[in-house]
């Protein structure tokens, strides 16, 4: 059998359709026309009045933190599983990052684990796999504590909150459109706000902090995070079928889960799926050594899967104590990603479940 990758980009015969008519049409690759209206797309999905593309999603997560003024002897709250980028983008503005372990409920950062909230600046709130807590108190909390609010939704692109989609709740969010996320167009990401102040910080910021477009006069230190129009083209093509994307991931989701639901070894997570989108399938073992088992039995079948995020306070380079940290600790030990990706037949992942029944059942 082909190897089933955990993940891998759902191209159609669209993207290369229009990518052809695009290059035909003698356009100049580098960001321009096609990047404007990616960019409006995207702000009109999740309802924002701003969207500027980057050149990757911790792009987004870095200029969103210095376009808020955050940064030497600032700090900011952010969760302890996550994947790393949010926790760098912090570090590489010369910001502080301030663990703060999850919610074993949605895996999200857990507003009672918070401790000397008065020293903070902001939050950096990370909708993990596209689940996240009460939007509402997440809001009414940063807003109580005078913290600016960024989003980290980079694995959340279509999930909802009351009617109203994550990544419009902070002061900014963020969103990633690499490989394996509902959109992609290979690397990049965006930066959505309401705050016109916000977007044209960001947009000097990705543009070398120029005065205005084409002119080689300067205001401040800027950088070349710039798109591409070839790039944009991919993306307008996947977010024509944002909703299909949207709805196959949550079968996807509910199909596994109602194959591995007699496993009392393994959990998932509870999801809505009326208004959470699972990026990942994520499973969670009853041990560190059960999951590194499964894992091994389902590549000997050409099935790939992956460990879940390590905590951050075990990372070399943010080594804190694991006293403090209980719940990340614990889920990112036994947690493991299985095949995720959007072009899956429900005939594979029945095969793929079938096979990790037979694991558990003694092999």
């Amino acid at each position: 059998m082909k190897f089933i990758n955990q993940v891998e980009p759902y191209i159609t015969e669209k993207e290369i359709e229009a990518i052809n008519e695009y290059l035909k049409s003698g356009g100049w690759l580098t960001e321009f026309r096609k990047t404007k209206e990616f960019e409006e797309r995207i702000a009109e999905y999740i309802g924002v009045k701003h969207a500027i593309v980057v050149t990757s999603g911790m792009v987004g997560l870095y200029l969103s933190v210095l376009a808020h003024g955050i940064g030497r002897d600032d700090k900011v709250l952010v969760p302890n599983y996550t994947m790393i980028a949010t926790i760098n983008a912090i570090t590489w503005a010369g910001a502080e990052p301030v663990l703060v372990d999850i919610d074993p409920e949605n895996l999200c950062l857990d507003l009672s684990k918070i401790r000397n909230v008065s020293k903070c600046k902001a939050m950096m709130y990370v909708p993990i796999n596209g689940r996240f807590g009460n939007m509402d108190e997440i809001v009414n909390y940063c807003e109580s504590n005078n913290l600016i609010l960024i989003e980290d939704s980079c694995q959340a692109m279509g999930s909802e909150f009351n009617g109203r989609k994550i990544g419009s709740f902070g002061s900014a969010g963020v969103f990633s459109f690499t490989p394996h996320k509902i959109i992609t167009t290979g690397q990049g990401g965006a930066v959505v706000t309401n705050d016109y102040n916000i977007a044209n910080k960001v947009r000097k910021l990705k543009d070398f902090h120029r005065t205005a477009p084409a002119t080689d006069w300067h205001d401040g230190l800027g950088f070349n995070f710039k798109f591409t129009d070839l790039q944009a083209v991919i993306g307008i093509e996947q977010i024509k079928t944002i909703d299909f994307r949207v709805k196959r991931k949550k079968e996807i989701y509910q199909r596994y889960q109602a194959n591995l639901s007699g496993i009392h070894e393994l959990t998932m997570p509870d999801t809505d799926y009326e208004n959470m989108v699972p990026w990942f399938v994520d499973a969670f073992l009853e041990s560190e050594s059960i999951r590194d088992g499964l894992s091994a039995y389902l590549s000997e079948r050409n099935i790939g899967s992956r460990p879940t995020y390590p905590p951050i306070n075990r990372q070399s380079i943010y080594e804190k104590n694991d006293v403090n940290y209980p719940v990340s600790g614990d889920f990112a030990r036994r947690g493991l990603w299985l095949p995720s990706s959007i072009g899956l037949s429900l005939d594979v992942i029945d095969y793929v479940c079938n096979i990790i029944v037979e694991y558990m059942n003694g092999g």
